[in-house]
């Protein structure tokens, strides 16, 4: 007989606080938990703070009912990304229970992060994330999805590198993000 094999729940995740990484988060059977502005609000602001906390720059961010994704700079000083992420889920899992009045609830089910080392894969998601509200449908243009960095990223960023990151086709990453 074959010894049964222990597989681990889900991959190690090896968040250091050096390099850029695209962080996906998921709730808890894709549940749509953040429903409202309000509470989109909510994850959006707490993701912001932690970050900044944590000294790690956020380069575009968005987040949605159930799930959010973002890409972010570690800084020499910064804390580890794994330390940032458990933070988020727990206090925003608090919160939205106290909101919803539901004691013990799961919230989040898993993260998945992919440590980004080639410019132009990393170019890709940072278009990845910009658009993900219009690939989901919720806007057609970008810009107009207010949890997103979009509108951020086009005042702020000169004409040709808006252009540059937004011409970088998507449709060949490997992202999860089935929702």
């Amino acid at each position: 007989m074959t010894p049964q094999k222990d597989w681990p729940h889900a991959p190690i995740h090896r968040l250091g606080s050096c390099g850029v990484y695209m962080v996906t988060g998921a709730t808890l059977h894709k549940a749509h938990l953040f429903s409202t502005d309000e509470k989109l609000d909510l994850l959006e602001d707490h993701l912001l703070k932690l970050a900044k906390r944590y000294h790690w720059q956020l380069e575009a961010c968005a987040v949605f009912v159930n799930h959010y994704h973002f890409i972010a700079r570690g800084h020499p000083d910064a804390l580890p990304l794994d330390a940032l992420l458990n933070q988020l889920h727990s206090d925003t899992a608090r919160k939205l229970n106290l909101q919803d009045q539901l004691v013990g609830r799961e919230v989040w089910y898993n993260f998945w992060d992919t440590k980004l080392t080639f410019e132009r894969s990393y170019l890709a998601r940072l278009n990845y994330v910009h658009q993900n509200a219009v690939k989901h449908g919720l806007v057609y243009v970008a810009n107009q999805y207010p949890w997103c960095s979009a509108a951020w990223f086009e005042r702020t960023a000169s004409l040709s590198a808006v252009n540059t990151i937004y011409s970088f086709k998507t449709d060949k990453l490997n992202i999860h993000d089935e929702y």
